[in-house]
């Protein structure tokens, strides 16, 4: 039997399950880690560290929120956390660019593991070529 609760909004009452089905897929979460993932890649090298951790934990939330919305992914969500985030957090608090490409490539080799683990063998993350153009990655100002 479907829930009967409605949620009142500023625009709409809605059903738990109209609420349920607006929420993003695995496919738009995992959009926007890639998008962020590679401007994190672009800020470290532009000497932006503030910028690629900002950017670097939009990666760790919405991965979060993708544990919760698809339990099935939560094991390897926390494995790739704790095995590839959290270096990568580490060199940027360093400021170590050296450890922040070691720790990135790794990062790219175990989300393309965990990719083929779970039948999606077709996305394959690398290193960003270009930088996106609507943010100044360089180094902050005063």
């Amino acid at each position: 039997m479907a829930d009967q609760r409605r949620i009142r909004t500023k625009h709409a009452e809605l059903s738990v399950e109209e609420v349920a089905e607006s929420l993003p897929g695995t496919g738009e979460l995992m959009a926007s880690v890639g998008r962020s993932y590679g401007a994190c890649w672009h800020a470290a090298h532009g000497g932006n560290w503030d910028l690629a951790a900002y950017f670097l934990r939009r990666v760790r939330g919405t991965q979060q929120r993708l544990a919760v919305l698809r339990p099935k992914y939560r094991d390897h969500l926390a494995e790739f956390d704790e095995d590839s985030i959290t270096p990568l957090m580490s060199a940027i608090d360093t400021h170590d660019v050296l450890a922040f490409d070691n720790a990135y490539d790794h990062a790219v080799e175990r989300a393309n593991y965990y990719h083929v683990l779970n039948g999606k063998s077709y996305v394959r993350w690398k290193r960003p070529e270009r930088p996106p153009d609507d943010l100044d990655l360089g180094p902050q100002g005063p």
